[in-house]
């Protein structure tokens, strides 16, 4: 990003904008159906708070095609990699548990 796209915004002005989003033009961007609750649907019940600062640094080898994968999702990656590596070992747990 360029320094002749950033903005600079008073808080009065962001405040002033509330309301203004122009729904139609997101529905024409794709992947956007309306401003619906429904949209947003989180379960903050089974929320976890994730402290980075314990993570081990590691190195691992993961096959190009599942690497790629990952990466097409833009930033993150190793965040998603991590997110369903999780997902394993809690679905693993449950089974053990049984």
């Amino acid at each position: 990003m360029s320094a002749k796209n950033i903005k600079s915004y008073t808080l009065e002005q962001i405040r002033a904008t509330k309301g203004q989003t122009d729904w139609d033009r997101l529905k024409d961007q794709g992947d956007f159906e309306g401003p619906e609750e429904d949209d947003f649907e989180v379960d903050w019940a089974s929320a976890v708070m994730v402290d980075g600062l314990n993570k081990k640094p590691i190195s691992l080898r993961v096959d190009p095609d599942v690497l790629e994968f990952f990466k097409e999702g833009g930033s993150g990656y190793q965040t998603r990699i991590n997110a369903v590596l999780r997902a394993y070992v809690e679905a693993q747990k449950k089974v053990t548990s049984r």
